[in-house]
């Protein structure tokens, strides 16, 4: 992790938030930021000093793998087995509804990301503020909820800095898209709901 008081900034990004952004995410900082319901904990997926510091931040057992969030198809096909140009359609079909789907995970995907599994859950989003920083980096992010142990998730940055304080590298202030509830999980070939959502 890095040795610095974590950064803040509102979703409003500038070009010089952004480049901020890049310096941190590629130095293997933690980062929490809104998603479409509540705050995540965010990394580069592919560091893995990047995403063991999340899972000792978040009190995260590495087994049970993490969820990533990409803008687009190529920022998440190196993490999964999906061939056919229309589960690439099914998995862009939900609108504005926050959609989470397990698939087949791919060779390539590292262990600390699929954890003892044989697939791993991905989501590709059109909320802005997290495409915009999917955008900067042209890469997944790691998106776990911003909680502990259990307890429910952070919704707002002020409940962010009172449970994480300087843990984190980078604290993204802004709003959530105002859905309620944390985003539906799917089995992506059953349609099996393993998380309900909104």
């Amino acid at each position: 992790m890095l040795s610095l008081n974590a950064v803040m900034f509102d979703s409003h990004y500038t070009p010089w938030k952004l480049r901020q952004f890049s310096s941190m995410f590629h130095g293997g900082g933690v980062f929490a930021y809104p998603t479409e319901s509540v705050y995540g904990l965010g990394c580069d997926p592919w560091n893995p000093e990047a995403v063991s510091d999340l899972l000792t931040i978040k009190r995260r057992n590495p087994s049970k793998g993490l969820i990533l969030i990409a803008s687009s198809e190529e920022q998440l096909a190196p993490f999964v087995s999906l061939r056919r140009v229309s589960d690439w359609k099914k998995m862009r079909s939900t609108g504005n509804r926050p959609i989470t789907w397990v698939v087949p995970v791919s060779e390539e995907t590292p262990w600390w990301i699929k954890g003892n599994h044989t697939s791993v859950a991905v989501r590709i989003t059109e909320f802005k503020p997290v495409v915009q920083l999917c955008n900067r980096v042209n890469s997944a992010l790691v998106s776990t909820s911003a909680n502990q142990g259990g307890r429910p998730a952070c919704r707002n940055s002020v409940s962010v800095r009172q449970l994480f304080g300087n843990q984190v590298d980078m604290l993204i202030s802004g709003g959530t898209s105002g859905v309620s509830m944390p985003s539906e999980i799917r089995d992506f070939y059953s349609n099996r709901v393993i998380r309900a959502g909104q």
